[in-house]
């Protein structure tokens, strides 16, 4: 998973809440208590994440200082450690104050009392000290009821504090959905080139995906990268070969012309990458009646691959939905790879799919391909592409959709990347089986009404795009 810049790192705060009427009462209690906010913290921290711990707050007046503090230190979002019972008054103002996502952790700080031994202390006053310890589930409907009352969202997490593997992954998933959201906000995409003409589902209101993910939306030109391109060098492109032929599969009738235009164009997209710091970029266009414009976007393939693979993932047709669900399914550490229906088999059970132009190459099952193309589908031009399936194994799914009323909403499917024969077009293509069959995926998927496109990436990480769903308000459907 990739560490946010050291400019920007995700913040997370911490605080655990108590009654300060209980520490005269309760020898012991308040830093037995305090331990427990520690071991969370220790827990929460890892590269990239800074903790703000605040501690115990035990009182309104500390929880008004701690809305002050956490607003203050930006943080992303809040983990509440819920270690004993508290007023729900030592809470609200923290998290009304700080206006970030709230994640309740009602933590045991075992699986059980050993209540043989806690029957047989003898002293009441300490065994109730004891108990205080363990009683972190009680204030947590007193703290849901006043967030609903509020208007104030929360999510929970339930468990214990130490030997839990299920609790500490649910955990973990929540900050690295929290981090993708971090990155999403902080993302520049870059628009290159126009619409594909007559894609009506392509189309996306930008200030929406400004508004709903945060970011910046960059407008590059065509003609930008091609006088990159013209101050390209003749050892860069050589270099940009070389590194071709390590990276790729070059098959044999690949002629030099074709690699050395792939490499003229590839050296130009880092460079403009660099100048315009993009985290992401979706492009389309066509050149004709350009010469200079037409070679350099009938050439981009290669280099476009090489930037999806190193966390700069590029959609194509301009489809700037898409590339935000590429960006999320790269900073999930999954890849996301650019694909549409190709064909059902229903022989199989399986539905292929794939798409011209940039893969994910990261995630590819084996070398890439390269190939060459004597013309590029319903585009402009040739020359070389890629060729690739998806890593073997468990896939997910992603399409960012955008609905009638105006919203995005995240659509989801977990499958299988499975062998079997494949269309050697010069294009990405895999072969896909989902739990519900290949008719019954595809009715559904289609049911919520998303553009043609969608991310690819590998493993299972439904449940932590539903929790980015949740982080940014977002409706979530998942299919399978």
């Amino acid at each position: 998973m990739k560490a946010s810049k050291a400019s920007n790192p995700l913040r997370i705060g911490l605080f655990g809440i108590g009654l300060d009427t209980y520490w005269p009462q309760f020898k012991g209690l308040k830093p037995r208590l305090e331990s427990y906010v520690r071991t969370v913290q220790k827990k929460l921290e890892r590269p990239g994440v800074e903790v703000v711990n605040l501690g115990l707050i035990d009182n309104p007046k500390k929880a008004l200082a701690a809305g002050h503090a956490f607003r203050q230190a930006d943080v992303d979002v809040i983990f509440l450690h819920v270690t004993t019972y508290a007023l729900s008054s030592t809470v609200l103002p923290v998290v009304q104050r700080a206006k970030v996502p709230v994640i309740i952790l009602n933590l045991a700080p075992e699986a059980a009392i050993d209540y043989a031994k806690f029957n047989a202390m003898g002293d009441r006053t300490a065994m109730t000290g004891d108990w205080l310890a363990s009683c972190a589930a009680c204030p947590v409907p007193e703290i849901a009821n006043v967030f609903n009352r509020a208007g104030i969202d929360f999510h929970q997490v339930t468990g214990m504090l130490h030997d839990d593997p299920v609790c500490w992954d649910e955990v973990d998933a929540w900050i690295e959905a929290a981090r993708v959201a971090h990155t999403m906000f902080h993302n520049r995409l870059g628009l290159m080139g126009h619409y594909y003409g007559g894609m009506l589902d392509i189309a996306s209101d930008t200030t929406l995906q400004s508004a709903t993910f945060g970011g910046h939306l960059e407008i590059v030109e065509v003609d930008e990268l091609a006088a990159l391109r013209r101050n390209v060098t003749t050892k860069q492109i050589k270099d940009r070969v070389a590194h071709f032929r390590k990276v790729f599969d070059v098959q044999a009738d690949c002629s030099s012309v074709e690699l050395e235009r792939a490499a003229k164009t590839s050296v130009a997209l880092d460079r403009l990458a660099k100048e315009h710091d993009l985290g992401s970029l979706a492009y389309y266009y066509m050149g004709t009646g350009n010469v200079d414009n037409e070679d350099t976007i009938s050439s981009i393939i290669l280099g476009n691959s090489l930037l999806t693979a190193r966390g700069i993932p590029v959609a194509g047709e301009y489809e700037v939905k898409n590339a935000q669900a590429m960006k999320i399914m790269d900073t999930f550490g999954v890849g996301g790879s650019f694909t549409e229906y190709y064909a059902m088999d229903f022989k199989d059970d399986v539905v292929l799919m794939g798409h011209d132009g940039p893969g994910h190459i990261a995630i590819a099952q084996g070398k890439t391909k390269v190939r060459p193309l004597k013309v590029y589908h319903g585009k402009v031009g040739r020359g070389l592409s890629v060729e690739m399936s998806v890593k073997h194994g468990p896939v997910t799914l992603l399409s960012v959709v955008e609905t009638k009323d105006g919203r995005l909403k995240l659509l989801m499917a977990e499958g299988e990347s499975v062998p079997g024969p494949i269309l050697e077009i010069g294009n990405t293509n895999s072969r896909y089986r989902f739990s519900v069959g290949a008719r019954r995926f595809v009715n559904d998927w289609n049911g919520h009404g998303p553009a043609h496109h969608c991310a690819v990436g590998v493993g299972h990480i439904a449940h932590k795009l539903e929790k980015l769903g949740r982080l940014l308000h977002l409706e979530i459907n998942r299919v399978c």
